[in-house]
C-alpha cells in the first residue's frame, strides 16, 4: 500500500472527474491512472472496458452501505460523507458526465440498448423503441417486502388528515391584549410575548407550545420564559451563565420548552419545521413560534420557508423589529422593507402586519383555530415592532375584518367636502393617525383611518374574485373584500406602509377610489426613526401632503391650499428618489 491512489483521488478536481466520464477507458487510463507509476501499475493488466466500468462511490451500493455504516458507528466526532457521483449516470454517449445532460430530452434506440445492457433491464429488442415501463415479478416484490419488513416496516407515512385537534383557548383568554394600555406605551412585540406566556400557561395547549429563538431573546423581551419554561438542552445546564446572579438567567433544562439555537436562523427554522410537521409525522400537534429579526427571515431562509409550505407545516413565524424604519440605527443589516412581499410568494403562508395588541391577539387566535382545530394546511407570518406607543381598546365587531385584512379604525361621522381615507399598517398606521390630526388642524380636512392588517390577504381575495368572474361569466359577479370596504368611502385613499410600494400596490386594481401608495423602496440606512421616515417619505407630513395632492386633483382644495400644504409640510419636489439614494 503506497497511498498513491488516495493521493491521486484527493488532488483530482471535480472538473477532471466529469471529463473522465465523458470520454472512455483509454482516456481514463492515460490521464488519471497514468499520472503516477504506482497507479498506472494498478490497471496495467486491465482492458479499457474494465477501466471504464469502474463505478464511482455514489453509484456502488456496497460502497454507499459501507460508508453510511462507518459513519453511523463513529463516536465522539462528527462525520461527513462526500459521495462522488456522475451527472447523467447511465446515459452513456447520450450525456453521461457531459454538460448537455440537462438538455437531453430522450435517448436514441442505440443509446437505449446500451442503457438496457448496462443495467440488465429485461426488455426485448423489439420493444426498445417504445421504452416500456418494467414491472417487478412476484419474486422481486416479495424480496422488497421482506427487506422493508427487516428494516422496520413500510416506508414512513405522513398523516395530515387525522391529526388530533387541540382545545385552543377562547379569544377572551387574551383579555389583557384586547383592552387598551391607557397611558402606558408598549410595542407589539411585548403584546405578543404576553400572548405567548398566556398560551404556555394554558392547560389545554401549553405543553404543545414551542418557542424558538435563534439569538436575541432579551431583545424581544422573552427572558421571563427562561425561568418559567426553561431552555431545552438534552444534557441540562453544563455551564455557569454570566447572568447567573439575575432572576431571569439562562436556565437550560432537560425538559425546557424554549429552543435557543444561537446565531443560527437555518437551524432554528429546521427546528420550526420539525415541530410544525409533528402533527403529521408523529400524530402530535405542536405549536411552534419562531421569533427572529424580520430581516433574517424570508431573505435568509427563504428556501426553508418555501419547503415548510410544501410540507404542510403549521405554526407561527414572527418577524421582530420589522419594517424599513422601525429599528433605527441598524442600517442595511436589519431594516426589512420586503418580508411581506417575499411571504406573499408562498401560497399557504398567511401574513399580517398588525399595529395594535388586540390585532395580534385576534390574528394569533384565528391562526390557532385555523391550523389546530380546522386543520388547514397553512402557516402564519406576523411582523412585530419594537416601537412603543399607546394601544386602544378593540373596537366592537372588527374581528372578522382584521382577519380579512382591512377595517375602519376611526370614522368621521359627517365628512365634509375635503375628506380622505388614510390606510396604514404596522407602526406607519400611527403616522397616518398623526397625518389625520394635522390635516384637520391645518386645512380642515377630515379623515377616515383604516388599518390594513394584511395587504397580501386583500390581494389574494381580489385575485380569487377576478378568477371566479373570468371562469364563471354568467354567474353573479363576486366583489373583492377591499372593494366592498371602500366602495362607500368618500374621497381618495392614501396607503402607507413600512414596506416597498409593491406591498400596497397589489390591491390597486380592487380599490374603487383614487389611490396613492407610499412605501419604503431602497436600502436601509442608519438614522433616527423620524429621519428615516422622512427620508423614505412615509412620515405624517408626506402622508398629509399626498392627501392634499389628491384632494387638489379632485377639485376639493385650491391651488393656494396645496401650495401652503407643500410648504408647511416641507415637501421637496426635487428630492432624490430614496430607492436610488
Amino acid at each position: 500500500m503506497t497511498g498513491r491512489l488516495r493521493q491521486l483521488m484527493d488532488e483530482t478536481v471535480d472538473g477532471d472527474y466529469q471529463t473522465f466520464k465523458s470520454k472512455d477507458g483509454a482516456y481514463i487510463r492515460k490521464h488519471f491512472f497514468g499520472k503516477y507509476p504506482e497507479t498506472a501499475a494498478l490497471v496495467e493488466d486491465w482492458s479499457d472496458e474494465q477501466v471504464w466500468s469502474l463505478s464511482r462511490g455514489g453509484h456502488d451500493p456496497e460502497k454507499v452501505y459501507t460508508a453510511f455504516k462507518r459513519a453511523a458507528e463513529t463516536r465522539g466526532q462528527p462525520t461527513c460523507l462526500l459521495v462522488k457521483t456522475v451527472k447523467g449516470y447511465g446515459m452513456g454517449s447520450a450525456g453521461e458526465g457531459q454538460n448537455v445532460t440537462h438538455q437531453q430530452k430522450k435517448l436514441a434506440e442505440e443509446q437505449l440498448r446500451e442503457f438496457r445492457d448496462r443495467f440488465k433491464i429485461p426488455v426485448e429488442d423489439k420493444d426498445l423503441p417504445k421504452a416500456p415501463f418494467v414491472s417487478l415479478n412476484n419474486a422481486q416484490k416479495s424480496y422488497l417486502a421482506d427487506r422493508r419488513k427487516a428494516l422496520g416496516g413500510d416506508f414512513p407515512k405522513r398523516d395530515w388528515r387525522n391529526a388530533p385537534k387541540l382545545d385552543i383557548p377562547a379569544l377572551d383568554k387574551f383579555e389583557g391584549q384586547l383592552k387598551g394600555t391607557g397611558d402606558r406605551e408598549i410595542s407589539t412585540t411585548m403584546a405578543f410575548v404576553r400572548i405567548l406566556t398566556t398560551l404556555l400557561r394554558d392547560k389545554g395547549v401549553g405543553k404543545h407550545v414551542v418557542p424558538i429563538v435563534p439569538d436575541e431573546s432579551r431583545t424581544f423581551g422573552m427572558e421571563g420564559l427562561f425561568r418559567s419554561a426553561g431552555i431545552y438542552n438534552p444534557l441540562g445546564q453544563n455551564y455557569t451563565p454570566e447572568d447567573a446572579d439575575q432572576m431571569m438567567f439562562y436556565k437550560e433544562t432537560t425538559d425546557g420548552q424554549v429552543l435557543q439555537e444561537g446565531i443560527n436562523e437555518a437551524g432554528a427554522m429546521a427546528d420550526w419545521i420539525a415541530a410544525a410537521t409533528s402533527y403529521s409525522n408523529h400524530g402530535v400537534p405542536m405549536i411552534p413560534f419562531f421569533i427572529y429579526y424580520s430581516m433574517f427571515g424570508f431573505q435568509r431562509i427563504g428556501d426553508l420557508a418555501w419547503a415548510a409550505g410544501d410540507s404542510r407545516a403549521r405554526g407561527f413565524m414572527l418577524g421582530g423589529t420589522a419594517g424599513r424604519t422601525t429599528l433605527n440605527g441598524e442600517g442595511l443589516q436589519h431594516e426589512d422593507g420586503h418580508s411581506h412581499i417575499l411571504a406573499g410568494t408562498i401560497p399557504n403562508c398567511i401574513s399580517y402586519d398588525p399595529t395594535f395588541s388586540y390585532e395580534v391577539a385576534v390574528i394569533v387566535h384565528h391562526g390557532l383555530k385555523r391550523m389546530f382545530v380546522d386543520q388547514d394546511d397553512v402557516y402564519f407570518y406576523l411582523t412585530l415592532m419594537n416601537e412603543n406607543y399607546a394601544h386602544p381598546d378593540m373596537p366592537m365587531g372588527v374581528e372578522e375584518d382584521i382577519i380579512r385584512g382591512l377595517y375602519r379604525f376611526r370614522e368621521t361621522k359627517k365628512p365634509g367636502k375635503k375628506h380622505v381615507n388614510l390606510v396604514g399598517s404596522g407602526t406607519i398606521l400611527m403616522q397616518a393617525i398623526r397625518a389625520a390630526e394635522i390635516l384637520k388642524a391645518d386645512f380642515g380636512v377630515t379623515s377616515d383611518i383604516w388599518s390594513a392588517t394584511s395587504l397580501n390577504e386583500l390581494a389574494r381575495d381580489g385575485q380569487d374574485c377576478a378568477r371566479h368572474n373570468r371562469l364563471n361569466p354568467f354567474a353573479d359577479e363576486r366583489v373583492p373584500f377591499v372593494t366592498r370596504q371602500l366602495q362607500k368611502a368618500q374621497g381618495p385613499v392614501i396607503a402607507a406602509t413600512d414596506y416597498m410600494k409593491n406591498y400596497a400596490e397589489q390591491i390597486r386594481a380592487f380599490v374603487p377610489n383614487r389611490f396613492t401608495v407610499l412605501g419604503t423602496d431602497g436600502y436601509g440606512r442608519s438614522d433616527s426613526r423620524v429621519n428615516l421616515r422622512r427620508f423614505f417619505e412615509v412620515d405624517a407630513n408626506h402622508i398629509a401632503a399626498a392627501a392634499m395632492v389628491e384632494l387638489y386633483r379632485e377639485g376639493a382644495v385650491t391651488k393656494k391650499d396645496l401650495e401652503a400644504a407643500l410648504k408647511k409640510y416641507d415637501i421637496d419636489g426635487g428630492k432624490p428618489n430614496p430607492r436610488l439614494a
